[in-house]
C-alpha cells in the first residue's frame, strides 16, 4: 500500500512526445477522443433569449464554483435562443474548460448546459475515456494551458490548439481508478471547506453578539455615539484615549538587500492575517538603528492606504513567525497606552463590523482611499470592563484555534492531492487494477 492508502504497482515506461509514460499508455490528440466545441453569447438585446430554464455557462460560473461539478449558472437562456443561434445543449458529463481571459479552469456539468465563447467543451467520442480523469489532467496542466494562450486584449487558447494538444490515454480502468482516488481526496477537502465555512459563520455571529451585547447582561442602554444598545456597565471611549498609532518609515530601494531583517510592508497585511508572499529585507543592523520601528509578537497592524477592500478590513496580528520585522510606510501599529484595554480583545473589536463601518466612513480619496491617523483616533468604540474583555477574547480565540486546525488540515489534504496528481496523472506511480476494475 502507498502512504495515501492506495495500492500501487511498478511497470515499465517508455519515452513519448509528452515525456516518459508507462509502456501500456498511449499518446493521442484531444480531437482523437473528444469533440471540441466552443459556445457563443445570444443577443442581449433580444429579451426572448434570456431568463429561460437552460443553463448558460460563463468562465465566471466555473471559477467561482467549488468542487469538480457545476451546480448552477448566473444566467439562463430560453429554447428559442438555442434554436436561433449556433448554441448546442451539451449533455451531462461534458468536460468544460475556460479558454479565454481566465484560462485552464475545468468543471463537469451535472445537467444539460450551453456555454459562451470563453469556454471550450470536450464531448466524449467513445466510451474509452473518463471525463473526470481528464478534468483532473487538465487541472494538472493548467499552467501549460495558460502558456498556449495568445492575444493582446484577452489571452485565449484557440480551438485548433486544443484539438491538437497531445495527452496521455491510460487504459480505461486505470483512468477511472485515478479519478476515483483524486475524487476521494477532493471530497475530503470539500468536507473540511464546509467545516471552515460553518466555523467562520459561527465566529461572525459570536463577534456580532459579544462585541455589542457582551456576556450575560440583562440591562442595556442606548449609546448615541455608537447608534446601538450596549450593556449598562460598558463605557464608550475614543480610540485615541487608549491607543496611539505609529506609522512606519520609508526606506529607499537602495537600502534593501537579499537577506537580513524583514521589512513589514502594506502587502504583508491580510484580512485578519499576516501574509509573506513576497519578502523584502533590510540590513540586520537596522533593528538597532530603527529600534522604535521593530515589531514584536502580538503587535496589531493596520493598512493605512485602502484599509478596507470589498467590505473586508486589512488588519493583522503578528505571531512569532512574523518577527523581527521593521515597520514600513503606509502601515500603522497600535501602541497601547491604557490599562483599561486588553490587547487580544482590541484585535477582535477592530475586526468587528462597527469599526469597519466607521473607518470606511472616514476614508479620504476615491482611487486610493486612505485614513489619517488623527482621524482614525477619533473613532468611538465600546469598552467593557477588563475582566469581560478577557472572557470575550478567550471565546473568540477558541474559535480561531479551531479555524486554524481546520485550515491546516485542508492545506495538508491539498498537498496530498497535489502529490497524487503529479504521480498518478503522469504514470510515475500506478494504481493496480484487476480485470474487474478494482484496486
Amino acid at each position: 500500500m502507498s502512504e495515501e492508502g492506495h495500492a500501487t504497482i511498478e511497470k515499465k515506461s517508455k519515452q513519448s512526445p509528452i515525456g516518459e509514460i508507462p509502456e501500456d499508455w498511449k499518446v493521442v490528440k484531444v480531437s482523437d477522443i473528444f469533440e471540441v466545441y466552443g459556445g457563443t453569447t445570444p443577443s442581449t438585446k433580444n429579451a426572448n433569449y434570456w431568463n429561460g430554464d437552460i443553463y448558460w455557462v460563463t468562465p465566471t460560473d466555473i471559477t467561482k464554483s467549488e468542487g469538480l461539478y457545476l451546480k448552477d449558472t448566473e444566467k439562463k437562456i430560453t429554447r428559442k435562443a438555442v434554436k436561433e443561434t449556433s448554441l448546442r445543449i451539451l449533455p451531462p458529463g461534458t468536460l468544460l474548460l475556460t479558454s479565454r481571459a481566465t484560462i485552464g479552469h475545468t468543471i463537469i456539468n451535472s445537467s444539460p448546459v450551453t456555454i459562451n465563447q470563453g469556454i471550450t467543451a470536450f464531448i466524449k467520442k467513445n466510451n474509452n475515456t473518463d471525463s473526470v480523469y481528464y478534468a483532473y489532467f487538465l487541472k494538472y496542466r493548467k499552467e501549460y494551458l495558460k502558456q498556449l494562450g495568445g492575444g493582446s486584449t484577452f489571452r485565449e487558447v484557440s480551438r485548433s490548439t486544443l484539438k491538437n494538444l497531445l495527452i496521455p490515454l491510460p487504459p480505461l480502468p486505470e483512468q477511472r481508478k485515478i479519478a476515483e482516488i483524486l475524487s476521494t481526496v477532493d471530497d475530503a477537502i470539500q468536507k473540511v471547506s464546509a467545516a471552515i465555512a460553518r466555523t467562520e459563520r459561527l465566529k461572525k455571529g459570536l463577534m456580532q453578539r459579544l462585541l455589542t451585547k457582551g456576556i450575560g447582561h440583562k440591562r442595556f442602554k442606548f449609546s448615541k455615539e455608537l447608534g446601538c444598545e450596549i450593556p449598562e456597565e460598558w463605557e464608550v471611549v475614543r480610540l485615541g484615549e487608549i491607543v496611539e498609532i505609529q506609522s512606519g518609515k520609508y526606506f529607499a530601494y537602495s537600502e534593501f538587500c537579499e537577506s537580513g531583517i524583514k521589512c513589514f510592508k502594506i502587502d504583508n497585511v491580510g484580512f485578519g492575517e499576516i501574509l509573506w508572499k513576497t519578502i523584502s529585507f533590510l540590513p540586520e543592523n537596522y533593528s538597532d538603528k530603527y529600534s522604535e520601528l521593530v515589531l514584536g509578537v502580538g503587535d496589531i497592524v493596520l493598512a493605512l492606504n485602502r484599509p478596507t477592500i470589498d467590505g473586508k478590513l486589512k488588519i493583522g496580528r503578528l505571531s512569532e513567525a512574523d518577527v523581527p520585522s521593521i515597520l514600513y510606510q503606509r502601515v500603522g501599529r497600535f501602541i497601547f497606552k491604557s490599562e483599561k484595554i486588553y490587547r487580544h480583545f482590541m484585535f477582535y473589536l477592530l475586526m468587528g463590523e462597527y469599526f469597519k463601518k466607521e473607518l470606511s466612513r472616514m476614508l479620504i480619496g476615491t482611487d486610493q482611499p486612505y485614513i489619517r491617523t488623527p482621524v482614525l483616533l477619533k473613532i468611538k468604540i465600546p469598552l467593557p470592563p477588563l475582566s469581560e474583555q478577557r472572557k470575550i477574547a478567550e471565546i473568540l480565540s477558541t474559535v480561531d484555534r479551531k479555524l486554524e486546525l481546520e485550515r491546516k488540515r485542508k492545506e495538508k489534504l491539498e498537498r496530498i492531492k497535489k502529490g497524487l496528481m503529479n504521480d498518478l496523472l503522469t504514470g510515475r506511480r500506478r494504481v493496480k487494477v484487476d480485470k474487474d476494475g478494482n484496486l
